[in-house]
């Protein structure tokens, strides 16, 4: 068995360096739950509406929401980062024959990218997942490939490297800016495994969101205003109230510390001092100098886009050497090691392949305006939530197509996403009852859709009626997508909340 485990290095290399990050995640997670929960019981206290609310609220401070959550980075940031370790540790096995002045050279790059990591503000889950997780991945792949070495002949390796390079290239040729949502609908809400998994990701995907957002992407806000002048303060306030910085009274670390002295405002991070300006320039155009504002407290920008790089090539590379070190490990068991993984590399490209060509037959092409009526009355699925998305793009009247009736009545969760979507565009007064129907949808994607598609109706009357989604479900995203709604809809923060 230890043999197995040896040749099949990149498959228990992987998985350290996504355990390693797993245990990091979750600690970061956790101190942003906590951090945030902290700032929520603050605005409560003060009497406005918490997002998230209730039981989530409560729950910031449980360990689980903190572990589901830290998956995110482990299979973005984790996932990437173990991945160019391990073909970094490859390379300089297998090409640069273990020479030490490219060790050396790694070593440097190790130390310069730790550097560069930290230049717009520390960032400690970051310093320590690049601390911890490349060495600890180079350690285990330079060990493995010395003992493999002496059981599978070196040119055995293109057999495994040649599939991955052809399947990142055809991931490459995959992106695009529909490619998640893409992805989402056919091969997520197409079937009951992976609705279920698609809704574990909605669910718990805004506590590791939270952990980096910058403060223009957080819901609420919190807010210290110190003057000497009230009527000052007040409007202060009710400005601040626009951009849902909720003000707080007392020596709080807010996230937007405003310090009135004389004609100027000093406007803080924090304990950090941001910008100044001036009250009168500041009265004239709030939005102007909050952006600024937002935008020079942002240390998570480099976070965030790293995330992205490694959640679009890390995480599905993952996937595949996890499946190619399972799937290694079980033929194993009836042929040696060197056919073993020769078979697995076969047997994992295949399928990727299969799965990528379905996926760009199944995302289908483009439906021209001519064949708008056609395509939303295909009996393809896939054709139809094609259609619909062009009508929503397009901002066309979803009830005058004569399939209309026929797509209330669909049981693909893609399809009614889609649909609601197109309601939010309608101007046609009898639709609106279809758009309050799906409220009651059993699916979060669509019921959050729904809300969305209210808010653009901007229905005042509506009011309470969203109140009582945000206070009966104990899902975070549908919470997120009530609150956004509220305020489309012209509804805004008051102490009565």
């Amino acid at each position: 068995m230890r043999k197995r485990l040896t040749i099949v290095y990149p498959f228990s290399a992987l998985l350290l360096g996504m355990a390693l990050t797993q245990i990091l995640a979750t600690g970061h997670v956790y101190l942003s739950n906590a951090s945030l929960h902290d700032s929520l019981l603050s605005i409560k206290s003060a009497g406005y509406l918490t997002i998230p609310h209730g039981p989530v609220m409560d729950g910031l401070k449980d360990i689980w929401p903190a572990f589901a959550g830290g998956l995110f980075f482990t299979f973005s940031i984790g996932a990437g980062i173990s991945f160019i370790t391990l073909a970094l540790a490859w390379i300089w096995n297998r090409i640069l024959s273990c020479n030490k002045y490219a060790f050396y050279t790694y070593l440097l790059l190790w130390l310069v990218c730790l550097l560069a990591l930290n230049i717009a503000g520390f960032n400690l889950f970051l310093t320590l997942t690049v601390l911890l997780v490349p060495p600890a991945v180079f350690v285990i792949v330079s060990r493995s490939m010395a003992y493999a070495s002496r059981q599978v002949p070196r040119p055995n390796d293109m057999i495994h490297i040649l599939p991955v390079l052809v399947l990142a290239l055809l991931l490459g040729w995959q992106i695009d800016g529909r490619m998640f949502t893409d992805f989402r609908d056919i091969y997520l809400l197409s079937n009951s495994i992976g609705a279920r998994i698609n809704s574990f990701y909605y669910k718990y995907t805004l506590y590791p969101a939270e952990a980096f957002k910058s403060l223009t992407q957080k819901m609420l806000k919190t807010a210290v205003i110190h003057t000497d002048v009230n009527n000052t303060g007040m409007v202060l306030e009710n400005i601040l109230l626009n951009y849902d910085y909720i003000p707080l009274k007392g020596d709080v670390n807010a996230d937007l510390n405003i310090v009135a002295i004389e004609d100027d405002l000093n406007l803080k991070n924090r304990d950090k001092a941001v910008i100044q300006v001036s009250t009168k320039a500041f009265l004239a155009d709030p939005n102007k100098f909050i952006r600024e504002f937002e935008n020079q407290s942002d240390t998570n920008s480099l976070l965030r886009q790293l995330t992205f790089i490694c959640l679009l090539f890390g995480f599905p590379l993952a996937v595949y050497v996890i499946a190619h070190g399972l799937t290694s490990l079980l033929v194993g068991f009836f042929f040696n090691s060197k056919t073993a993984s020769i078979i697995a590399s076969m047997f994992c490209f295949v399928i990727c392949i299969i799965l990528l060509f379905a996926f760009q037959f199944s995302r289908g092409q483009d439906v021209s305006d001519q064949n708008l009526p056609e395509a939303i009355g295909s009996q393809r699925w896939q054709t139809r939530v094609g259609a619909l998305r062009i009508i929503d793009q397009k901002g066309l009247e979803i009830s005058e197509f004569k399939s209309y009736p026929a797509l209330l009545r669909s049981n693909h969760i893609a399809e009614r996403y889609w649909l609601v979507k197109t309601l939010g565009n309608s101007r046609n007064p009898a639709t609106y009852n279809d758009l309050l129907h799906f409220l009651n949808d059993p699916h979060p994607n669509v019921l959050t859709m729904a809300l969305f598609a209210l808010g653009k109706r901007g229905n005042r009357e509506m009011t309470d009626e969203i109140m009582q989604i945000i206070t009966t479900t104990d899902n975070w995203y549908i919470q997120w997508y009530a609150y956004k709604a509220l305020r489309s809809i012209g509804w805004r923060q008051t102490k009565s909340n």
